[in-house]
């Protein structure tokens, strides 16, 4: 079976103005699947002090098509917008509705390698079995062992009072001042 081919990523862009209304992002290669990745949309220098609306239209671009207003730019206020994140399927077309441009649109026109769905299973299949075999060696099923050194000894009773009763040489207990020097005695 044969890898997948890496997706091919080219730069994609149009000049929407007066004179060019309208531009159509379409391909006729069947043997890939495209997608139109839209980056930014932005104003060019010479645009003047109007606002510009730019629209989408997805699909076959007849009578009964929607066109969608994505963005409206102003030379002012917002000469340009990002749009990452904004990923279309061909045919799309962009529409100067409003306003005479410059408008300047930024895209990457990605091409998938399309598979048919019994390549799809087969790969899913191969991918699964990998996965598996893949846990199967880096987890490796390991034996508790228990014994008694986690636990603590009770002190016995005894044991406390015939230490404290000893003398008062011996260390005092924790929280007590430990570590500091006894107090020398007044003579």
């Amino acid at each position: 079976m044969s890898k997948p081919e890496k997706p091919l990523s080219t730069l994609w862009g149009c000049e929407l103005n007066e004179s060019n209304e309208e531009e159509t992002f379409k391909t006729d290669d069947t043997n890939h699947q495209h997608q139109l990745a839209l980056r930014t949309m932005c104003l060019g220098h010479t645009a003047k002090d109007e606002f510009n609306i730019v629209e989408l239209v997805t699909g076959e671009g007849g009578d009964g098509a929607k066109a969608v207003p994505i963005v409206t730019l102003h030379a002012k206020s917002m000469p340009t917008v990002n749009l990452s994140g904004l990923d279309l399927h061909p045919p799309v077309t962009f529409r100067l509705r409003y306003g005479s441009g410059p408008v300047f649109v930024g895209a990457e026109h990605v091409a998938l390698e399309d598979y048919s769905d019994e390549e799809l299973e087969d790969e899913e299949m191969d991918e699964e079995v990998e996965e598996e075999e893949e846990d199967i060696e880096e987890s490796p099923v390991k034996k508790v062992k228990k014994n008694g050194a986690g636990k603590r000894k009770k002190p016995e009773k005894g044991d406390d009072e015939g230490e404290a009763s000893e003398g008062e040489n011996n260390p005092p207990k924790k929280g007590k001042g430990r570590g500091r020097k006894p107090l020398a005695a007044k003579v």
